[in-house]
């Protein structure tokens, strides 16, 4: 019979815990996330406890990284499922702070603002967002000063950001980009598909099909990044429940828009269908049409 995690909702019990393993010699794994666990988060897991020899997950639906108008108030809680998810995968500690816990004074006093490789995609769109994401994972490399972290490469612009801001901030941490999780027919796996009807789940395949569509004619020669957005934004249209909110490519390592396909690009879209917002990438060369982060 598998035993589940140890579960602490207060920061001084788990960072105790973390200082205990590691004064034993123990390497700790952290797996950030906002809960309604899904396969792709379960991958970050089993590669921290394949890694490290402690593992903690976190989950904690961070309020500064929504906006007024976002679903904080509708995201999916489900943490009963999530240990119960947890239970067979060797996870050592589950940190579930409440907000009060995390924001003692309804906010934080000092923030994380990204100087760089914010200026387009998400960062364009959700103005602040970046901000409460760099913010809350710097709390969370502080409270439990973990060895290695884990992330998802479905939110490609948001690790790299976090990687650069774990690097200029010296956090003595190692940053383990894992590849994107799919469904059978390809749509990446997101907490945000649990939003999705039947007839929006059939349509948001139109995200990862558009992106092979842009594999397809890169791996043809096509060298125009306007060219293959145009063939993904075609892609798009066929699928009336979809509403694009952005289709690019950009340079990988600065986030700017890049105008040809080159060793360094990355094909990114997000699109609206129904409630959810869903977001997929995929980086390409003009060799191969893809490569790993």
């Amino acid at each position: 019979m598998s035993v589940g995690p140890q579960l602490f909702e207060d920061i001084d019990g788990v960072r105790a815990y973390v200082r205990k393993c590691q004064a034993a010699g123990e390497s700790v794994g952290i797996v950030p996330t906002m809960g309604a666990l899904h396969e792709g988060h379960l991958s970050l897991v089993r590669a921290s406890t394949a890694a490290t020899t402690r593992t903690v997950v976190t989950i904690f639906v961070n309020p500064t990284q929504f906006s007024p108008d976002e679903d904080l108030a509708s995201y999916p809680r489900t943490l009963e499922a999530d240990l119960n998810a947890l239970s067979g995968l060797a996870v050592d500690a589950v940190f579930h702070p409440g907000p009060e816990e995390m924001y003692p004074d309804g906010d934080a006093l000092i923030h994380v603002v990204p100087s760089v490789l914010d200026k387009n995609l998400c960062g364009l769109v959700r103005p602040g967002h970046f901000r409460g994401v760099c913010t809350v994972v710097a709390k969370l490399f502080n409270i439990i000063p973990a060895d290695q972290a884990f992330f998802g490469r479905k939110d490609a612009q948001q690790a790299a950001i976090l990687k650069r801001m774990a690097n200029d901030l010296n956090f003595p941490i190692r940053i383990n980009i894992c590849p994107i999780v799919r469904e059978a027919d390809g749509l990446a796996m997101s907490s945000r598909n649990k939003y999705l009807n039947s007839d929006e789940r059939m349509q948001a395949v139109a995200l990862s099909r558009a992106l092979a569509k842009g594999k397809q004619v890169i791996a043809d020669g096509e060298q125009s990044s306007a060219s293959v957005i145009k063939v993904m934004r075609d892609c798009l249209a066929e699928f009336v429940l979809v509403q694009p909110e952005y289709v690019s490519i950009v340079d990988f390592d600065t986030f700017v828009d890049a105008e040809t396909i080159g060793p360094s690009c990355l094909a990114a879209l997000a699109a609206q269908v129904g409630p959810a917002r869903l977001i997929d990438n995929m980086q390409v060369n003009g060799v191969t049409g893809e490569c790993e982060m």
